[in-house]
């Protein structure tokens, strides 16, 4: 351990020193990081004399590693390795760029399609993408701003809220072939289709779920179609191949375009069952990039735009003839 009142040791001893113990040779150290065998020598004195241990035994033709050398080694080479893999990912990244990360039926549904109004508004400003559906690192990963559907707590302190959502049926006109849909009974003989959520994540996407909020038993739908991802589902609603439960923030353009229709109106409107949102959440060191804080304005002027219309969802927008 080090000497009471001293300091970590510098980088170069301990560089040095790794490079020795790994090849138990001052003079293969020196090779590869092209200095004198003598000044290897010098590094690993001042370092144990900097820590107050001896870290090599040294025989005649032979170099050995103490107990205390064993032990920092292992822990020097760990460091150096992390360090080396951190400069190099922070090296590979094109200056000017910053990251975000959001789920791939967020990016594919919400965030995309609006996209070229943030490059009209900043041009100069560069992203990247990096859309997926599992929580990322944000420091590890090099990521600088993720928008996240979570809780509250889950976000952390700082985080900004975007907007929630409702969830419920939707439904292109050509795949009803004619027949109004007055209650949740009626789903019986339609197509559902069926988010694949096996481990639960989204229970609130669930049709079973939704049948329990709506006091509905005993629908035999014709058939059931199941995708692993929302935005195949919702496409595949769109071409008319069955009944989806659409996330009010993902299929609110369609309504707008006619594309989807809501075949029960507002009537059957449900939230998720607990406070969960969408969140702008960023780590500690993208807090003061210029770029980055813009786009997280842009994102929230975004929300708060789509929350001042509220036609899309009416029911004469959605296309039916509600009493």
């Amino acid at each position: 351990m080090l000497k009471q009142g001293r300091g970590l040791p510098s980088l170069d001893l301990l560089k040095g020193f790794e490079a020795a113990a790994r090849n138990l040779s001052f003079t293969k150290a020196a090779a590869e990081l092209f200095v004198t065998q003598s000044a290897i020598s010098r590094q690993v004195k001042v370092l144990e004399d900097q820590l107050g241990v001896g870290l090599f035994r040294r025989y005649h033709r032979e170099l050995r590693l103490t107990e205390e050398g064993q032990t920092l080694y292992k822990t020097s080479g760990e460091v150096l390795r992390l360090l080396q893999d951190v400069a190099g990912r922070l090296g590979a990244r094109p200056a000017g760029i910053f990251t975000v990360t959001t789920t791939v039926s967020f990016a594919a549904l919400w965030l995309v399609p609006r996209l070229n109004d943030f490059r009209r508004a900043h041009p100069g400003i560069d992203m990247r993408l990096a859309a997926t559906n599992e929580i990322q690192d944000l420091e590890r990963e090099g990521i600088d701003l993720a928008i996240r559907y979570c809780t509250p707590k889950a976000a952390g302190v700082g985080a900004v809220r975007l907007f929630g959502e409702r969830v419920f049926p939707v439904c292109s006109r050509p795949a009803l072939a004619g027949r109004k849909l007055k209650s949740p009974q009626d789903l019986s003989g339609q197509v559902l289709l069926h988010y694949d959520d096996p481990e639960r994540r989204y229970p609130w996407l669930s049709w079973d779920v939704w049948f329990e909020l709506t006091q509905t038993h005993g629908v035999k739908p014709a058939g059931t179609l199941r995708f692993s991802h929302y935005d195949q589902l919702i496409q595949a609603a769109i071409e008319g191949q069955g009944i989806a439960l659409g996330r009010s923030r993902f299929v609110d353009k369609w309504v707008k375009l006619g594309k989807l229709i809501l075949p029960f109106g507002k009537r059957y409107m449900r939230s998720p069952l607990d406070s969960r949102a969408y969140f702008i959440v960023l780590p500690p060191r993208s807090v003061a990039r210029s770029e980055v804080a813009k786009f997280s304005l842009w994102l929230q002027q975004q929300a708060q735009a789509e929350d001042s219309d509220t036609a899309p969802l009416d029911e004469t927008r959605a296309g039916l003839d509600i009493k």
